[in-house]
């Protein structure tokens, strides 16, 4: 099933811990400051139009790849449970200013950019309190810094679809298909998104290309179902499907994406998910 990722209310804790928290982001800042001197700032693509150029004084760091101390330092500094939660910030006392910090040392970070969005669309404003730049702009970054990842296509697809901007969430969807090749579980998310679009035809064309890959969680088909728009696939639909995404090759296994990223890309859930 979708994991719901509805942000929880973090249980009471004591002075004396919220000071040692205190501390332990103060290390990591100065950590992070550490490293970003020792190596020096990475020169990136030259910016799109009043978003930015990606060089950062620490970073920019591939989500996917970079788990270690990087995200880490990040994390533990800036992007606690707390600013995920949007409950307050870690640095500051509202959350924008640390998930900015966040995105521009991890342009990609899926978790970061959901959040983004929910601050957004809470403040109904595209450019997120205490953000520097513009929900769309911070998707152009992490776009431009790894294009294939295909994970934040799904996250910004379904803000754009809740933003009734559906033709340009397709577009990416429809990459995001084309380039699945035989990864079952990409295929899958991308029909719960389109699903959400209320896009049926092509959310049961991606569930089909799922089940003929050998991804068969029912969720998908149980939304279809329930909306009287569920058929079996034939054989002749199955197989056609499965040849048809073979050969763009696969997603990067690599990506943390799951269901409940699809589901929270549109609007079902809130946060990210690790491996089915």
């Amino acid at each position: 099933m979708p994991i719901d990722f509805t942000p929880v209310l973090p249980h009471t804790v004591s002075r004396a811990t919220l000071c040692k928290d205190r501390r332990a982001r103060a290390v990591a800042s100065s950590m992070a400051a550490a490293l970003a001197l020792a190596c020096g700032v990475v020169h990136a693509q030259p910016a799109a139009p009043g978003c930015g150029n990606l060089a950062n004084s620490f970073g920019p760091h591939d989500y996917r790849t970079e788990r270690g101390q990087p995200l880490y330092l990040v994390e533990s500094a800036h992007f606690t449970p707390q600013v995920e939660a949007l409950i307050r910030g870690a640095t500051a006392r509202r959350p924008g200013s640390d998930i900015d910090y966040t995105l521009r040392a991890f342009p990609n970070h899926h978790r970061a950019l959901l959040a983004m969005v929910k601050l957004a669309e809470a403040a109904k404003t595209p450019v997120p309190p205490e953000m520097r730049y513009s929900v769309d702009c911070w998707f152009d970054r992490a776009i431009r810094f790894r294009a294939d990842d295909y994970t934040v296509r799904m996250i910004y697809a379904g803000y754009l679809g809740r933003q009734g901007r559906a033709d340009a969430a397709k577009q990416h969807l429809e990459l995001v298909a084309e380039r699945a090749g035989d990864n079952g579980f990409t295929h899958y998310n991308v029909g719960l998104v389109y699903f959400e679009l209320r896009d049926h035809e092509r959310a049961l064309r991606q569930a089909h290309r799922a089940m003929a890959l050998g991804f068969t969680r029912p969720d998908l088909r149980e939304r279809l179902t329930a909306a009287g728009r569920w058929s079996e696939p034939t054989t002749a639909s199955g197989a056609g499907a499965a040849a048809a995404s073979a050969p763009a090759g696969s997603a990067s296994s690599t990506e943390p994406a799951a269901a409940g990223i699809a589901a929270s890309a549109s609007g079902s859930a809130s946060g990210a998910a690790g491996r089915p």
